[in-house]
């Protein structure tokens, strides 16, 4: 074989491999390649809110009627109202007058705007918002909802018999409440840890828990708490569910994600009790030794019969033990107390 021969043969022999690398890399590259992911299959995501003209909202609540008040707290009133070219009911929160006044120039369009992106199954979305001379309106989904402060304290007329509740809307039972205190913490967990910048709601208390239909709980007026900075706090209902240092003030005063863990830990000594948290945080100062002492027949809710198994009620105490009887520096994560609640419904499964 002369070498004019050899060289050909290696050059077809080259070509047949480069084709054959060839085919293998397309090859590869059409079994690799994703498939395109359709709408349905991805998460939900969360539009951010509509800004709504003041003309809106004064239709969607005929002027603001009283008649369409639905509740009233520190922060201001909500309405139930239909906005033009909706087809259901939203809550519109007007907030009070003194505290625009008092913040006036808050940008309150970019904080609306960044709320509104929070979106999870144990928070009450934002859907919109308007503003104007002496006007901040918050519109949220409604759905029917009552605050967990009915369910607990408002609704004790109907059953004071210790039952499971006769007239009017029946009191929470014992493993109801513990997949509400798990949804309570999946929802804070979320503004803290999923949401950036992370969201601290600034006041966790039972007012601020909705309880939909299917008994699920849901956090509400996150954040709105924490711009209000130049209104006088205590008259803004947060005493007993605010902790110590925020008060007396230090490198960590005001708000933050471990007073949210205070506020949370006195609502689960609300849910245990049936007591009403005072703005003396006499609540807090009756429970702790009840809790390290298990004198858990004075300290449970009476309006229920014990359960024959009584332990989720002990851990559930001790973590609220925990949220409420330790230092900022000291105090368990939203994402630990999370962890707990979350395995203590997953055994009522």
């Amino acid at each position: 074989m002369s070498g004019g021969e050899i060289i050909i043969i290696y050059n077809v022999v080259l070509s047949i491999l480069a084709i054959i690398i060839i085919c293998l890399v397309i090859l590869l590259f059409i079994c690799c390649k994703k498939k395109p992911i359709k709408a349905e299959e991805t998460l939900p995501t969360k539009q951010i809110a509509c800004s709504y003209s003041l003309m809106d909202i004064h239709g969607a609540t005929d002027g603001f009627n009283h008649r369409r008040i639905i509740g009233q707290g520190r922060i201001g009133s909500v309405y139930v109202g239909i906005l033009p070219n909706g087809d259901q009911q939203v809550a519109i929160k007007r907030i009070h007058p003194r505290l625009v006044l008092s913040n006036a120039g808050f940008g309150f369009t970019s904080m609306m705007k960044w709320l509104s992106l929070a979106y999870h199954p144990n928070i009450v979305p934002i859907l919109g918002f308007s503003e104007g001379p002496g006007e901040r309106i918050v519109v949220m989904e409604f759905g029917g909802m009552l605050s967990l402060d009915f369910y607990l304290h408002q609704n004790r007329d109907h059953d004071d018999d210790g039952g499971d509740g006769g007239g009017g809307t029946s009191l929470l039972d014992w493993n109801c409440r513990l997949r509400v205190a798990a949804g309570i913490a999946r929802g804070i967990e979320y503004l803290h840890e999923v949401m950036v910048p992370h969201i601290v709601h600034g006041c966790i208390k039972p007012s601020n828990i909705l309880i939909d239909v299917n008994f699920c709980a849901r956090v509400c007026d996150y954040g709105l708490y924490t711009f209000l900075t130049c209104y006088d706090k205590r008259q803004l209902g947060l005493m007993g569910y605010v902790d110590d240092e925020y008060w007396i003030g230090n490198e960590k005063k005001g708000f933050s994600k471990e007073s949210d863990v205070y506020g949370l830990g006195v609502v689960l000594l609300e849910l245990l009790s049936g007591r009403k948290c005072d703005q003396e945080s006499l609540l807090v100062k009756w429970a702790l030794p009840l809790i390290k002492e298990m004198k858990f027949g004075e300290f449970l809710d009476n309006r229920l019969m014990l359960p024959n198994d009584i332990r989720p009620l002990v851990r559930l105490a001790r973590v609220a033990l925990a949220c409420v009887g330790n230092s900022r520096k000291n105090r368990p994560s939203i994402v630990q107390v999370a962890n707990i609640l979350n395995s203590l419904e997953v055994g009522l499964l």
